[in-house]
């Protein structure tokens, strides 16, 4: 993948990122990424630091997802 895709495929995500803190109404926790200091709109960040960001953005994303539903569910028959 070249740095290019690779950063567009970066702003992606962190757009699917806001997106799913709208949805849930909480932060997804982000501390390995946030700590990383990379972000879409570095460019002048290397190709491995984007490709790093990209791994700990999705590994974030997908642990808030994981996490079971809070809300109880009631039981009933139709």
């Amino acid at each position: 993948m070249k740095k290019q895709e690779l950063i567009h495929l970066h702003g992606l995500l962190a757009e699917v990122h806001t997106q799913i803190e709208e949805w849930e109404n909480d932060e997804v926790p982000l501390t390995a990424y946030n700590e990383l200091g990379v972000r879409p709109t570095s460019i002048h960040k290397s190709k491995t630091d984007h490709k790093a960001a990209v791994f700990k953005l999705v590994k974030g994303i997908t642990s808030s997802l994981d996490e079971p539903e809070q809300e109880a569910v009631a039981p009933h028959a139709d």
